[in-house]
């Protein structure tokens, strides 16, 4: 077993990095180089820009090359209690962005060629109690009717000829979700935004940030100093670097994630017939699917942690104990791939994005980076460029996060607090 993602060990590595040091001026700098900063690069330099991205490593191996692969719309809330906190109108707005955005990824995969097994199979909500059905027959009803008429409802019945499992009660189709081979994505985005005209460094990271006026900035880095007339953060959940402002409202939450040996091909068909991308219920829930070469990627929040060699590997114990629990028939299959990474997230778990301190900024995806991030990032581009200034996730006041200056020390307590709710819900 290895601990590197499976998502990148199979991927051929962007190699179209720029070479020598950075150059003194730019029309933008995009400090990131994951999903985010290149779908932002890309769409910069299709506008005529002289863009530069900053990676502090390598393009498109953080966060976005260890995710779950699933390219989903639907919101991570429950649409009702969005519809409370907002209004009717602007929770719509949230979720047709959502669904926006999986058409985003699907136009960039279209327009640059690039092969990443993106498919628009479907997402399963699945309920992992009987005392979940209710509210998710509730839900399909109120979604069919204010926002989503693709979604359906499935009893138990049709959900276990959809999975094959004892463990679900019942299930949510959204329809318009979809899944890629994200590793692939990555650095066909890269190349992307490269043959556009983007310049991209690998291993520079950013050191300092000295504005010059407006949205006007210096960035240092550890291959050069540029400076540049607009500079957006696509960091995530960085830990380092000069993004404190940043770093007190968005929380670094680990994802563990498994990746199966390749199964026979009748019993990869058995478990996800229509390969369907997969979430449950629980608070502390996993997500799953399949992938071409038969294998089950399976994942959650194995535990409150940060990954790293140690927590990576005592997650993909409880990760592989759950997985056989769902699905016995894989009691003696092998665990080729084990990894963890970073979803940053934010208090409200929506995305936000827009301008402090002269910094653009597009942030704060919380386990649906993988399609937001394209999305808000190549809108972004636009927001830079004075093309567009209509944003959703601008929200203006985004407050701090109390008692939080970037180490999540509160996580364990966070953890403890989830399986209680999971287990009294």
């Amino acid at each position: 077993m290895t601990s590197h993602s499976y998502w990148i060990n199979t991927a051929t590595a962007f190699d179209g990095g720029a070479a020598g040091p950075v150059p003194s001026r730019a029309d933008a700098v995009v400090i990131g180089g994951g999903y985010t900063g290149l779908a932002a690069a890309r769409a910069l330099a299709l506008e005529g820009a002289r863009v530069v991205v900053l990676e502090g490593a390598r393009v498109a191996q953080a966060a976005s090359g260890r995710n779950g692969g699933q390219c989903n719309n639907g919101l991570a809330q429950d649409f009702g209690g969005m519809v409370a906190a907002y209004g009717l109108e602007r929770a719509r707005a949230f979720y047709r962005d959502f669904d926006d955005a999986v058409t985003t990824v699907e136009t960039i995969v279209r327009d640059e060629a690039i092969d990443c097994d993106f498919l628009r199979g479907g997402k399963l909500k699945l309920a992992a109690k009987p005392e979940h059905v209710a509210k998710l027959e509730a839900s399909a009803k109120f979604l069919r009717r204010e926002v989503d008429s693709d979604v359906a409802f499935l009893d138990v019945a049709a959900t276990r000829r959809e999975v094959a499992s004892d463990s679900f009660h019942g299930a949510l189709l959204f329809r318009r979700s979809a899944s890629m081979h994200v590793g692939r994505f990555g650095a066909g985005l890269a190349e992307a935004a490269a043959r556009r005209g983007a310049l991209l460094f690998e291993h520079a990271f950013v050191t300092r940030l000295e504005r010059l006026g407006g949205t006007r900035y210096r960035v240092t880095s550890t291959r050069g100093v540029v400076e540049a007339d607009r500079v957006l953060i696509a960091t995530g959940a960085s830990e380092k670097g000069p993004f404190g402002w940043f770093r007190r409202r968005i929380v670094p939450i680990g994802s563990f994630i498994v990746a199966t040996e390749p199964l026979p091909a009748d019993l990869r068909q058995a478990l996800l017939p229509e390969a369907r991308t997969c979430t449950t219920t629980r608070l502390i829930g996993n997500f799953f699917r399949t992938t071409p070469d038969n294998r089950l990627i399976f994942g959650g929040r194995a535990r409150f942690a940060l990954p790293g060699p140690r927590d990576d590997a005592k997650s993909g114990i409880v990760l592989r104990r759950s997985m056989i629990g769902m699905f016995p028939a894989l009691a003696q299959t092998r665990i080729d791939y084990c990894w963890g990474g970073v979803v940053d997230m934010s208090a409200d778990r929506l995305p936000h994005a827009g301008q402090h301190d002269g910094l653009f900024f597009a942030t704060g995806f919380s386990g649906h980076g993988t399609q937001m991030s394209v999305h808000l990032g190549s809108a972004m581009a636009g927001v830079m460029l004075g093309m567009r200034s209509d944003i959703l996730w601008d929200q203006g006041a985004w407050p701090a996060i109390a008692g939080h200056y970037g180490k999540p020390w509160f996580l364990p307590a966070v953890g403890a607090w989830y399986r209680i709710k999971d287990a009294i819900s």
